[in-house]
């Protein structure tokens, strides 16, 4: 396999020819110069009302149409009357849950994790209104690492039972936007539909968080056989959007409208999309498939995205070896302490020990050099942080430094200086 050409990568962002050092990428992405000018062209020469007969209208539905065909072609879903946009994951999933409300019933079983809370909380009130129980699939200690208590990830063999007659929905996160562990979907969702089937569930639904996933690895929803599945572009490489995908007998058959009640929408995504939305962004969107199969000689996303993996693995194992050389000092991996297809380069730690220093702490040293970017929270993985043991300040959380396919491993060694007199 040929190797990313990282300097081609960078000359498609124009934030990048700055200095400044991007490190919180799991936060958002730098956005492409494309997709800007995209949105300015949208504006400029398309501005109108979609869907009227002149030719300026035609040509701006034309545009909003082909959006929703980059996010079609990143799910890899069958069309584009399955996708919705929306201006975050957050509301993305909140409205998926209001339409289900009357397909929910009292005693139905919802299982969670403790990940981004923006696939955890709409299922929990949806749960509070319809008298469905939630239940939880929770991190446990990974083989590997028994020394350290924060080096934990989701098991399948702690999911499966959970899983009853009475499982109405599984949801959960691909990636974690804190352990940076991927979950193996296809293997998940097949072991859970298979107990579910044998059990006699009459009806169980998937929803998958990808927002964390996206920028690393290639969506497949059909291959993962799963309903629903949302992730924001603004993570991966685009413009402030999010793309919800809804499968079509789902759709069809358990989704209510949240739109006017005059418009059809029986099997259309517009069931979850009340309003338009920000036409111009959405065209914005449609830089990003393109950029991605630049990046390979094939022209095809899944090479794209096995490119981006081993150029990223690289520099996660630069970094992940030099965290674990600091255990000594009292720095914890937050989840798995090793490269490999199963992690991404999002990397939490914390400074714990007779030398503990506060997450904030650590950042503020980051902020004071003031050509860096990284941060310190729970970065909404809310749950997941408060029941990590031995237990950790809610308020600190740990420090998070999440890198892409466009940063180096010069960049990764900046880092790593930086945290050498820090830590000194």
């Amino acid at each position: 396999m040929s190797s990313l050409d990282v300097s081609t990568v960078r000359a498609a962002f124009p934030a990048l020819s700055s200095g400044f050092l991007y490190a919180d990428n799991a936060g958002g992405s730098q956005c492409l110069a494309d997709a800007v000018a995209r949105i300015s062209d949208y504006l400029l020469n398309t501005n109108v009302q979609p869907g009227a007969d002149y030719v300026v209208s035609k040509h701006s539905t034309s545009r909003i149409a082909s959006g929703a065909e980059a996010a079609r072609e990143l799910f890899n879903a069958e069309s584009i009357d399955e996708v919705a946009f929306g201006s975050s994951a957050t509301m993305l999933v909140e409205n998926l849950a209001r339409a289900l409300e009357k397909d929910v019933k009292e005693g139905d079983e919802i299982v969670i994790t403790g990940e981004h809370e923006a696939n955890v909380g709409p299922w929990k009130r949806l749960a509070a209104r319809r008298g469905a129980i939630i239940k939880h699939w929770r991190p446990s200690q990974i083989a590997a690492s028994p020394n350290n208590p924060y080096a934990v990830s989701l098991h399948l063999q702690d999911l499966l039972p959970l899983i009853t007659a009475k499982t109405r929905l599984l949801a959960f996160a691909a990636c974690s936007n804190i352990l940076g562990s991927v979950v193996p979907v296809k293997d998940v969702v097949r072991a859970v539909q298979e107990k579910a089937r044998e059990l006699g569930a009459p009806k169980l639904e998937v929803c998958v968080d990808c927002v964390a996933y996206a920028p690393h690895r290639r969506i497949d929803v059909r291959d993962w056989d799963i309903d629903y599945c949302v992730f924001s572009m603004y993570k991966v490489y685009g413009p402030h959007a999010s793309a919800l995908y809804a499968r079509t007998p789902a759709l069809a058959g358990s989704l209510s409208s949240l739109a006017h009640h005059f418009l059809a929408v029986d099997s259309k995504p517009y069931k979850l999309q009340p309003g338009g939305p920000g036409y111009e962004i959405v065209y914005g969107c449609t830089a990003v498939p393109p950029y991605l199969k630049s990046l390979t000689p094939s022209g095809a996303l899944a090479d794209a995205f096995d490119l981006i993996a081993q150029h990223e693995q690289t520099l996660l194992k630069s970094f992940l070896a030099y965290l674990r050389s600091k255990a000594d000092r009292g720095v914890w991996i937050v989840g798995d302490e090793h490269e490999g297809i199963s992690r991404v380069p999002t990397v939490s730690f914390v400074v714990v020990g007779e030398r503990a220093m506060r997450s904030r702490d650590v950042v503020k040293a980051f902020d004071d050099k003031g050509d860096i970017g990284i941060r310190y929270g729970h970065f909404y993985a809310w749950s997941l942080i408060d029941e990590l043991q031995p237990k950790i300040d809610i308020n600190d959380a740990v420090v998070r430094i999440s890198f892409v396919h466009y940063n180096t491993i010069e960049e990764v060694e900046k880092i790593i200086r930086v945290l050498e007199e820090v830590l000194a």
